[in-house]
């Protein structure tokens, strides 16, 4: 059995994408209503808070050494250091009761993000690949909460989840043109406690999927079976990220937000940052490829 530890006792309302950064040696994620980007660094264990001034849904490193961030109004670069952000641009300006979602880079450095109705949950939602250059093309509407985003090692296969219809769909995907085509069934979770959240891919091409409201985090292999499922102290748990020198560490981040007065009593470590020793090697997540884009406003970080 593997064993889980605490890392930070956030008390996060809804902790989210755990990302590991090789050049800075820390781990970052966020608390998408508090909301607000934490780092932490394991060599000092210091926390770091940078308050964002709306919702924020993911966002992924860029080769430039910046943080692109997807905010409730759009897209936003951030310097990590400053915490300054710099608008660029909203892929749906015309849905300004949606919000932006899960994002996660494709092997090429492009960023797909999901986008979701944040009030009455219509399904009103699209999957978005950005590429660099501030082009932005949708993929797969009529989306309700999209999560799940992965790749597989070659790039070739594509996760994704639209969590409240229980299923991770697989499709397959063209690295050069970036389209996922032939959507199927990878794993169906109807009857399943869990909803599919956040996940990643490990070196050897299993799935690590977070079961939100089962407190789980279950290893599928390529072929869509149940390999391992780590139980954690919280039932709340939201996404997962290998990292570490040998990115063996498998992070995971949990939430507080729907839980009653006796659940937060009961779990005690609800929105807590975790980490398990995976005894397996993940793959690191390739950064943005940011081209030449033009701001439209810089704005510090409130």
């Amino acid at each position: 059995m593997s064993a889980v530890h605490v890392v930070v006792e956030s008390g996060d309302r809804l902790g989210e994408v755990p990302l590991w950064s090789p050049s800075r040696r820390v781990l970052y994620w966020i608390d998408v209503r508090k909301p607000a980007l934490y780092c932490w660094a394991p060599d000092t264990g210091r926390v770091r808070a940078l308050p964002l001034p709306e919702p924020v849904g993911s966002f992924c490193e860029t080769g430039r050494g910046r943080l692109l961030l997807a905010l409730k109004s759009g897209l936003y670069f951030m310097d990590p250091d400053s915490g300054a952000l710099q608008a660029w641009f909203d892929p749906e300006p015309q849905l300004p009761g949606n919000r932006l979602n899960d994002g996660k880079c494709d092997r090429q450095g492009r960023f797909w993000v999901g986008s979701m109705n944040d009030g009455d949950r219509l399904p009103t939602g699209t999957l978005y690949c950005v590429r660099g250059d501030g082009r932005a093309a949708g993929h797969v509407s009529g989306i309700t909460i999209p999560n799940s985003l992965a790749w597989s090692p070659d790039g070739k296969k594509m996760y994704f989840a639209d969590t409240p219809a229980r299923r991770i769909l697989v499709y397959d995907f063209d690295p050069d043109d970036g389209v996922p085509a032939n959507p199927r069934t990878f794993v169906d979770l109807a009857g399943h406690p869990g909803r599919p959240d956040g996940a990643t891919v490990d070196a050897e091409g299993c799935l690590w999927s977070a079961l939100v409201h089962a407190g789980q985090v279950v290893r599928y292999t390529p072929q869509g079976r149940e390999d391992r499922v780590i139980t954690l102290p919280v039932t709340g748990v939201t996404s997962c990220a290998f990292g570490g020198a040998r990115m063996e560490t498998l992070f995971v981040t949990t939430a507080t937000q729907g839980l009653s007065e006796q659940a937060l009593r009961e779990q005690p470590l609800a929105g807590a940052l975790f980490a398990v020793d995976a005894g397996v090697s993940g793959i690191g997540e390739t950064p943005f490829a940011e081209g030449e884009t033009e701001a439209r406003g810089t704005t510090p970080a409130q």
